[in-house]
């Protein structure tokens, strides 16, 4: 066979894999969203759930599953931040620095439930507080933290050396450096590991089993008081996720309409990670594109 036999036939057999991939996601996406279509409206999305009779929603689901993609991002953003500019402008090449890169990778391996074990341990148990949002959010942090570091990192190392050189020719201190020429830069490809890394805390269930609990109480989004048990921004009260609500409902589920309202959280949750995802990759290169103008005038 000549070579441009077997060129013309890896390219078909990788086309033909791409074609079945694509085939698979959208048919995935179709039957999901399909099923789900028919209860796709403001009544269902804002409306609590109603554990004994037909026509609940998912309100406080909804807004419990944003909340705490809120408080995770809050606490990982800059840890992951820091631990990112470390890695890429200041750990040196020892064995102490490889031990971090081994523990990030081992980290980032791990599987969901036994971060959910983790934090049933640590953050429900030893602390104290409980099934509990920030409990939720301290053990999906736990679970995100090493997509972040690795994110900031390699944005970090993808800025062009010459940049870096240049300031410092200027006689610009490192910090001063990494905070004016590096980051600027790097803002693109951080925001937008940010938010892909949203739409995988939005989506996860089992970690939030073992620390924001399979209950929500009934919330009155008037009450600001944070140590009220109904107030939405308490972050000690427990919360039902979407994720968890949809597991529940397919597992414990009583209501007669219990399948159709699984089939309507989950073309929720697919929806919104597909906005994650898709608005991630749009936002990033509109910065991209913005700051790459910004610059050339």
């Amino acid at each position: 066979m000549s070579n441009k036999m077997k060129d013309r036939l890896a390219t078909v057999l990788l086309t033909l894999i791409a074609v079945i991939i694509i085939a698979i996601l959208f048919g995935l996406l179709g039957f999901i969203l399909k099923n789900g279509a028919a209860k796709l409206n403001w009544h269902f999305l804002t409306s609590p759930p109603d554990l004994l009779n037909p026509g609940g929603g998912i309100g406080p689901q909804l807004f419990n599953s944003f909340y705490l993609l809120f408080l995770t991002m809050a606490i990982a953003l800059p840890i992951g931040l820091g631990a990112g500019i470390y890695m890429a402008e200041y750990a040196p090449d020892n064995k102490f620095t490889q031990f971090i890169r081994l523990s990030i990778e081992v980290l980032s391996s791990l599987p969901s439930i036994v971060v959910g074990l983790f934090g049933l341990l640590v953050f429900v148990n030893l602390t104290g507080w409980g099934y509990s949002i920030i409990a939720g959010a301290f053990a999906l942090t736990v679970f995100n933290l090493p997509l972040l570091v690795r994110i900031t990192e390699d944005a970090i190392r993808s800025v062009p050396r010459d940049q870096k050189e240049a300031s410092y020719a200027l006689g610009v201190t490192k910090w001063k450096t990494i905070t004016t020429v590096i980051l600027p830069a790097a803002i693109p490809g951080i925001i937008t590991g940010a938010i892909l890394a949203s739409g995988r805390v939005f989506g996860e269930a089992a970690a939030l089993l073992f620390t924001a609990g399979m209950s929500s109480p009934d919330l009155v989004y008037s009450n600001f008081d944070l140590n009220s048990p109904t107030s939405p921004l308490n972050v000690f009260r427990p919360a039902e996720s979407l994720a968890v609500h949809i597991w529940k409902v397919n597992t414990e589920g009583l209501v007669p309409d219990a399948r159709a309202v699984a089939d309507g959280s989950a073309a929720v949750l697919v929806i919104a990670v597909l906005i994650f995802n898709i608005g991630a990759r749009w936002f990033g290169r509109w910065l991209y594109r913005r700051m790459t103008s910004a610059s050339a005038s």
